[in-house]
């Protein structure tokens, strides 16, 4: 199950206040090909394990929250600046 469409009309990024929306399956497939190569990490440093299977994208498409089980992640620290 996605994030419901009414959710995703009032979420916005913590940081910019810019509006977020799904991420398409491209943009997760390289994010995932680099989570498996152990070169993705988050904001704060982290290294982010996969698979991502949704996340949202910032307006401006540099930075990604991700959702999991269905819950949008919307911290800043927890998100992954997109080059």
């Amino acid at each position: 199950m996605a994030v419901e469409s009414a959710l995703l009309e009032i979420l916005v990024c913590p940081e910019t206040r810019q509006p977020v929306a799904l991420a398409d399956a491209e943009l997760l497939e390289r994010l995932n090909q680099a989570a498996q190569a152990g070169q993705l990490r988050n904001r704060g440093g982290d290294v982010v394990g996969g698979p991502i299977t949704e996340g949202l994208l910032r307006e401006d498409g540099r930075i990604l929250y991700l959702v999991e089980d269905d819950i949008p992640v919307m911290l800043i620290e927890e998100s992954i600046e997109i080059d």
